[in-house]
């Protein structure tokens, strides 16, 4: 998810000598073609700061924006739709897609094409909330894969399985991340002192959790921010 430079961190930079309560703030942003609607609220003094993300919105969006992402027609390959995906405020992922994988041979001038399995199966993908390198992102990793028809056959079948095996959990894998990116630059040296954790917003809505104590250092920076960052900068 793409939020706007600044919004989850511009309580940081808001802060004062007491503690703020920073009402709701709303925006919208566009993925994929699909307009999110993102709320993040919280508080912040001058030694701790606690933010709330409403991410209930991108799960009702998740899953065109993850058929933007994943699906693909390849002639001679890999053809792969997404059918549904819902993401639990645990931070499991789960897609329904189908898959199908084709060859090409030519035989007496012509190109033959034939499907070499195919079936639907349901992925599931454990998503953890990350600060890495001043930006809050997901690390998604596929944990199982269940299919049937021939597709189901083949992933238990030895090499041939292992390999559609990984290119579904590598596609998926990229592709989710892809779709989670927050793209929120943090102010430098702050990712040190941040924990990022979903929470369960009630009635299966996900929430991301901000935890934070500044040091010294840290709250210089929120400081030297409050001119350069706006809520919807």
């Amino acid at each position: 998810m793409r939020l706007s430079a600044g919004l989850i961190l511009a309580v940081v930079c808001l802060a004062q000598t007491d503690t703020l309560q920073l009402p709701p703030l709303r925006t919208s942003i566009v993925l994929e073609g699909q307009p999110v609607a993102i709320s993040v609220w919280g508080s912040v003094s001058p030694a701790h700061l606690s933010a709330t993300v409403d991410l209930a919105d991108f799960q009702e969006h998740l899953t065109p924006i993850l058929a933007a992402q994943l699906n693909r027609s390849d002639k001679c390959g890999e053809r792969l739709t997404v059918q549904k995906a819902a993401l639990a405020p645990s931070g499991l992922l789960t897609a329904n897609v189908h898959y199908e994988h084709f060859g090409c041979a030519k035989a007496f001038g012509k190109e033959i094409t034939k499907r070499l399995v195919g079936g639907d199966a349901v992925v599931e993908v454990n998503l953890t909330p990350t600060v890495a390198d001043n930006r809050i992102g997901m690390d998604a990793e596929v944990r199982k894969i269940d299919a049937d028809g021939s597709l189901g056959e083949a992933l238990h079948s030895g090499s041939f399985g292992d390999s559609i095996r990984r290119k579904i959990a590598a596609n998926i894998e990229s592709s989710v991340r892809k779709s989670t990116d927050l793209k929120s630059t943090l102010p430098a040296g702050m990712e040190s002192v941040l924990t990022v954790r979903f929470a369960d917003g009630g009635a299966g809505r996900l929430w991301l959790a901000i935890e934070g104590e500044l040091r010294s250092e840290e709250r210089r920076v929120g400081k030297e921010c409050r001119s350069r960052w706006s809520p919807y900068h």
